[in-house]
């Protein structure tokens, strides 16, 4: 017998063990998501399901793309007040609530994502079973949106599988594989997806007993929870302010003070829901989860290019940007081909490589073999003629860069995409020695590759639409955020970048402390102050980009200069404008910030993103804001530079023109 409703089908299959199926599935939507609509269609499965009890009720979804993606976001950017925020937090609280009560055993079948409330509703089941594939990721990242799971995942998680565990998911918003969400305890069983529906079967039909938290985890999550959470405080402290981002503090208190119950919470508190919903932080990085949902959707194309998937990429330069752009492309499953002039040269590249997978593959010895096999060193570039994507990232010099391509361009295939990875030279400029100079491409990667997300995608004069829109494609092959930009200097994130780190330079041969202008910026909410930053990416590097962003006419900051003619370069040589150890800037104590520091710093950031978009280096405001964020890490809960204004703290973004479509659409 089956009950169709119009998100979900309940399921009573002809068979002896009485087990009722209900699948999820969120009409006109590739993904699940827990709109009001679909809670509502819940309600009326659980009360038709006491009415008539089963032996069992598994709980799965009917879509290929995963479980449950969480709430509906847009239902949540439309909530208007203090009281509607708290109708909609009472309304998933009292129905998992229920499913919790349900006198019968209940089990979530969690195959691909399963995040925030759909999580929240998989902990108010009896049992969990996690499909082991790679797909399937389990996270409460509320906190990511500056909010708090407020549908029991404060309360039930640490239950389950203890508080330290618990906090550290429900504080960084990070999210656990199927393998790791059955080592937490976080599952009950880690099946492949031959047998889900038979292990399903006969667990939620087993009797077992749910997992019991060890005695000491009892104590962590009841009479000592004030020694767990004042830990995680100070953790937290670390990383955010809470002025900032105040959704991390109020999980502790929640958790700590009310049961993880936020709706317990009084409205004067400043981990209720009033103030949460009061604060603009919310609402902020919410806005940058569009933003990163507008970025993802250019490496979707158009059903043909969004279906590009390079086989073969082959990397020239086996240098720190070069060398790490290959071992991402061998990570995520392509064969790469790594070209320099030597093995020696290539050697390194390999080395970091290894690390890096030994890091992401947990140490499982297979993987890391299997990912090494497919990163190949090709010192002659014989991987030229058969890749499917050509990457240069050698050292900045036009001559040499027009040299190289002249001779990829014979070499490869005629239906291979042509990419440079340069900083700060124009694509045109490149393309000019290509006997068709519209096959190549900008893919801007940005240092360190592994960590950063964005990736600008250039595009030149005469730039073909087709390669761009595979461009973008590979981008989100590899996990990244493509940003469609035009060719211009210093793209988007390095043109604005240098203003700004120049200015924090200017304001040091002024006088101020490094560690006093580094301690602004931090405290302004950037994750990096500009002159640790520098020292990062290299002192000698900076000069030079400075030199073609802004021509040898601009003055360099007299201290840069002095420290680079000593041979102080930074963090490579140990010295620059901080001294390094062991990876380290040794900083002293930071003075008393001026006031208006920050601001003062921060304001050729701003204006420099204004003057990208008034001259179409980006499509509008809003890539402008998300490329800034994601590019170089501004605080993300103001939104984005066009969206912060240092003195009335309305959005500024409204003033510039928004058309529809990014440049990507527009190219050719």
């Amino acid at each position: 017998m089956s009950i169709n409703y119009r998100h979900l089908s309940l399921v009573r299959k002809h068979d002896p063990d009485g087990i009722a199926w209900l699948y999820l599935d969120r009409a006109q939507s590739t993904t699940n998501t827990l709109s009001r609509d679909m809670l509502d269609e819940l309600a009326g499965v659980f009360a038709a399901l006491e009415a008539n009890p089963p032996k069992g009720l598994v709980i799965a979804s009917a879509k290929p793309a995963g479980f449950i993606a969480g709430a509906d976001i847009e239902e949540f950017t439309r909530i208007d007040s203090p009281q509607a925020a708290r109708d909609l937090v009472e309304r998933g609280w009292e129905l998992f609530n229920w499913l919790a009560r349900l006198k019968f055993p209940t089990l979530a079948l969690i195959r691909g994502h399963c995040m925030g409330g759909g999580l929240e509703l998989a902990l108010a089941c009896r049992y969990r079973i996690v499909v082991d594939e790679p797909g399937t990721k389990l996270a409460l990242p509320e906190v990511m949106l500056g909010i708090v799971p407020a549908w029991g995942g404060m309360m039930r998680l640490p239950a389950l599988i203890g508080p330290a565990a618990a906090l550290d998911l429900m504080l960084t918003g990070k999210s656990v594989d199927a393998r790791r969400a059955k080592a937490l305890g976080l599952a009950d069983e880690c099946v492949p997806p031959r047998v889900m529906e038979n292990a399903a079967r006969m667990l939620v039909g087993s009797g077992q007993r749910p997992r019991a938290l060890p005695l000491m985890q009892k104590l962590l999550n009841g009479p000592l929870k004030a020694v767990v959470a004042a830990s995680a405080r100070k953790q937290v402290a670390a990383k955010a302010r809470r002025e900032h981002y105040p959704a991390p503090y109020a999980i502790l208190e929640i958790w700590q003070k009310f049961g993880g119950n936020a709706l317990a919470v009084p409205a004067g508190h400043p981990a209720s829901l009033e103030a949460i919903f009061r604060s603009p932080t919310a609402k902020n990085l919410v806005r940058v989860f569009f933003l990163q949902e507008r970025l993802k959707g250019f490496g979707k194309g158009d059903g043909k290019s969004g279906d590009f998937a390079p086989r073969h990429v082959h990397v020239v330069g086996a240098g720190v940007m070069g060398g790490d752009i290959a071992a991402l492309c061998a990570l995520s499953g392509m064969t790469v081909t790594l070209q320099d002039q030597s093995v020696e040269r290539i050697a390194p590249a390999i080395a970091r490589a290894a690390k890096l997978f030994e890091r992401k593959l947990k140490h499982d010895a297979r993987q890391v073999r299997f990912a090494l096999d497919r990163l190949i060193p090709d010192p002659q570039g014989h991987g030229v003629a058969g890749a499917d994507l050509i990457i240069e990232a050698i050292f900045e010099n036009l001559d040499a860069k027009r040299t190289l391509f002249a001779d990829l361009e014979r070499r490869a295939r005629p239906d291979a995409v042509l990419a440079t990875n340069t900083s700060s030279l124009r694509i045109e400029d490149i393309a000019g020695a290509l006997a068709e100079p519209r096959r190549l491409v900008g893919i801007h990667f940005f240092n360190p590759v592994a960590l950063m997300p964005l990736v600008e995608v250039v595009r030149g004069e005469v730039s073909d639409a087709e390669a761009l829109r595979r461009a973008a494609a590979f981008v989100r092959r590899i996990d990244k955020l493509p940003l469609p930009v035009k060719s211009a200097p210093g793209f988007l994130v390095n043109a604005v970048l240098g203003p700004y780190m120049l200015e924090a330079l200017r304001c040091v041969d002024e006088g101020i402390a490094p560690e006093t202008v580094d301690a602004a910026l931090v405290a302004f909410g950037m994750p990096m102050g500009p002159v640790e930053l520098v020292d990062t990416v290299g002192l000698d590097i900076a000069v030079a980009a400075g030199k073609a962003l802004a021509g040898s006419a601009a003055q360099p900051p007299k201290r840069l200069m002095e420290l680079v003619a000593a041979g102080h370069l930074g963090r490579k040589t140990g010295q620059g404008y901080y001294r390094w150890a062991d990876g380290k800037a040794q900083k002293a104590a930071a003075a008393a910030v001026p006031a208006g520091l920050a601001d003062r710093i921060v304001a050729p950031l701003l204006a420099a993103t204004r003057r990208c978009v008034e001259q179409g280096v980006v499509a509008d405001a809003d890539l402008a804001d998300a490329g800034v964020i994601f590019g170089t890490g501004f605080a993300p809960f103001t939104g984005g530079p066009l969206s912060y204004s240092p003195d009335s703290g309305k959005t500024m973004t409204d003033e510039l023109s928004r058309p529809s479509d990014g440049a990507m659409v527009n190219a050719g």
